[in-house]
């Protein structure tokens, strides 16, 4: 075991990939809050909080072993999706006067950075003060997205056991970027079952429409009298699968709340991002995990922003650092 200042920072060998690469896992501990996070896909395997009788258990959907990842990819659990997370209508956009196709590998569309997105790489990783740092590079034409991308990602515990995620990227060309964490959770435990019932807010007045694909069909719209109104707290039911527009990312208030009565924990997402994916899992089947197993917060900017232009742009170009953070804060009551 090592120690990055007050957080407890151990690794250890994970297996390795069909092919024989090696995978490694880091363990952070700090406050009551234990993190396992792989170099494979930049997982977060599990996150162990304590409930409100001081019971600590698993609160985010996870597999036990790298076979597990490489038979279950589609779920995305836990991993950094990118290039691009969420959708790219018709596999395509325009930059500068200049078109590019990306890969299409959900029906006509481009979703979470392709058929070998940022999930599917083994990072570099290395301790950094609380926490590991995983890196890679994206080659100019990777997936169909122009530039060479310099990417990290970096989680660490704050004081209290919050869980940050910073992202941090250049290109040597102009790109687009929209990098998430896809980790689903369950604050009754991991393995309790459907998380339906659990109670959310979430600081957004608006959302943006969606198709039959999960492509926007226009301006944000109000949320109010919908089933999309979250700004008071209410049961979260199933068939959400939507961007919501966040009133104030700024970084420092609270964008999103999850409450599991039974336990008494409480998840709290801060976010520098304009929005929060929520997705409920309606369509888990059982292999590994049933209907609605756990409640994604996914915090990026809007999907298919590339060809929505009254959108905030997610164009990163030569000179500029791409630098986007997240907080999951656990607490209970």
């Amino acid at each position: 075991m090592t120690t990055g200042g007050p957080t407890a920072i151990r690794t250890e060998d994970f297996g390795t990939l069909a092919d024989g690469t090696g995978v490694r896992r880091w363990t952070l501990e700090r406050d009551g809050t234990l993190v396992r996070v792989l170099t494979y896909g930049a997982i977060v395997q599990s996150v162990e909080v304590p409930a409100r009788d001081g019971t600590r258990t698993g609160v985010a959907l996870g597999l036990p072993d790298v076979a597990g990842y490489e038979k279950y990819p589609g779920p995305y659990f836990g991993a950094v999706v990118g290039r691009y997370a969420n959708r790219i209508a018709g596999a395509g956009f325009v930059l500068d006067g200049t078109a590019h196709r990306v890969t299409r590998n959900e029906g006509r569309n481009h979703v979470h950075g392709g058929t070998r997105g940022f999930d599917k790489r083994v990072w570099e990783a290395r301790e950094v003060p609380d926490g590991v740092r995983l890196s890679l590079v994206a080659q100019d034409g990777e997936e169909g997205f122009p530039g060479r991308l310099a990417f990290s990602v970096t989680y660490s515990l704050d004081a209290g056991g919050a869980l940050r995620i910073v992202y941090r990227a250049t290109t040597d060309a102009p790109t687009v970027l929209n990098p998430t964490n896809h980790t689903y959770w369950n604050l009754a435990g991991a393995d309790s079952g459907s998380a339906l019932g659990q109670q959310l807010r979430i600081a957004a007045g608006r959302i943006t429409p969606v198709d039959g694909e999960a492509v926007p069909t226009g301006g944000p719209v109000p949320v109010a009298g919908t089933r999309f109104d979250f700004r008071g707290t209410r049961v979260v039911g199933a068939g959400y699968d939507h961007n919501f527009v966040l009133d104030a990312p700024a970084g420092d208030t609270v964008a999103a709340e999850l409450y599991d009565a039974w336990s008494g924990r409480v998840l709290t997402v801060r976010t520098t991002e304009p929005g929060l994916q929520l997705y409920t899992a309606d369509h888990f089947d059982g292999s590994p995990y049933g209907p609605c197993a756990g409640i994604a917060l996914e915090t990026q900017h809007f999907p298919d922003s590339p060809n929505r232009p009254e959108f905030p742009s997610t164009v990163l170009r030569p000179g500029e650092e791409f630098l986007s953070s997240t907080v999951y804060g656990f607490s209970v009551r």
